[in-house]
């Protein structure tokens, strides 16, 4: 299975495909499940999807087609983040690791500049969480009541990042939790 990366032009051509995708599509799992139209429009004309700090992409899939959609975020940083939204009716097929290993690959040859690359979830998203460890990413921190929940109790946002060179050496750095100063 393998996912690619296609530029989407949200203030141009792909501008009504996206609104589509956005406002009828459910995103249980992130800050708002779901997106009005008004929303969307405000958000794609402020430059939310294509600007200075965010560029955003088609997920195409050799064998299901158009699956889906990938933001990245903050590239004016040195560890930029992203936004991974897989259709429903796509889920659940092993797109997220494809996916996943996609982005890390852009964003690693086409950004010299970046060493790291992050991305988080709610800590109830253990779909999520599985792709990222399957695809060579390493938790880093659990945010306790971190993100926000529509109607209800924040939940725990969990981080993880991959390093650049341990996606050059196909390796994993884990993370020194024992170092607590006594």
């Amino acid at each position: 299975m393998a996912v690619q990366l296609t530029r989407l032009d949200p203030t141009g051509a792909d501008r009504e495909a996206l609104l589509a995708f956005l406002t009828t599509e459910d995103f249980p799992f992130h800050v708002r499940p779901r997106t009005s139209t008004g929303d969307a429009e405000r958000a794609i004309d402020a430059g939310a999807w294509d600007d200075d700090e965010h560029r955003s992409y088609w997920l195409d899939d050799d064998e299901h087609g158009r699956v889906g959609v990938l933001r990245l975020e903050d590239l004016a940083d040195p560890v930029p983040l992203f936004d991974l939204r897989i259709a429903g009716e796509h889920r659940g097929r092993g797109l997220g690791v494809p996916a996943l290993r996609a982005a890390t690959d852009h964003v690693f040859t086409s950004m010299p500049e970046v060493t790291r690359f992050e991305g988080q979830t709610r800590e109830d998203n253990t779909a999520m969480r599985r792709v990222f460890l399957r695809a060579g990413w390493v938790k880093e921190a659990h945010y306790r009541d971190g993100w926000p929940v529509e109607g209800g109790a924040p939940l725990a946002s969990v981080a993880y990042g991959v390093l650049r060179r341990d996606w050059e050496s196909g390796t994993t750095t884990p993370v020194p939790w024992d170092d607590d100063p006594r």
